[in-house]
């Protein structure tokens, strides 16, 4: 990733106000030419700057009710195939190797009690798997952003 100037970060802080703008009215609100924006937009999704779109769907339209966070103990040896069989279970939408007591903190979206404890089981039959902890998510309090960033940064 290249390093980003205060026209990137502001190019990024328009998007985050209004993800649906197109070049012309970002350009028009930053006071950039439509080839600046478009320049730029194109060198920040080739340093991946963006991440992938699913992550603005919100998963309760889809019937899935309930976040449930899953700390994952696993054998060491076994832990690439382990993320490429958890990799399969669809209701895992975010999984990440933690340094500390457990290995990985897998979100699951579920429908219901009897949903999380079939997918909890889906995970404790991978290979490798010695056990898990499940903490039910009771609201999200602090969703996703990045804007305060952009802003700290001279957007």
């Amino acid at each position: 990733m290249h390093s980003l100037d205060k026209t990137d970060t502001q190019l990024l802080a328009a998007l985050c106000d209004d993800p649906n703008s197109t070049f012309v009215a970002l350009a028009q609100k930053l006071g950039l030419s439509r080839n600046t924006v478009q320049a730029r937009m194109a060198r920040l999704e080739d340093s991946n700057a963006f991440l992938s779109f699913d992550r603005r769907i919100n998963p309760v339209v889809l019937g899935f009710q309930l976040t449930a966070f899953i700390t994952v103990h696993v054998q060491q040896k076994r832990l690439s195939q382990i993320v490429v069989d958890l990799a399969l279970i669809p209701e895992i939408v975010q999984a990440h190797g933690m340094s500390g007591p457990a290995d990985l903190l897998v979100r699951v979206v579920c429908r219901d009690a009897d949903d999380l404890f079939r997918i909890d089981g889906t995970i404790l039959a991978c290979d490798g798997v010695e056990r898990t902890e499940t903490s039910l998510a009771m609201g999200e309090l602090i969703p996703y952003r990045i804007t305060p960033i952009l802003e700290d940064n001279g957007a």
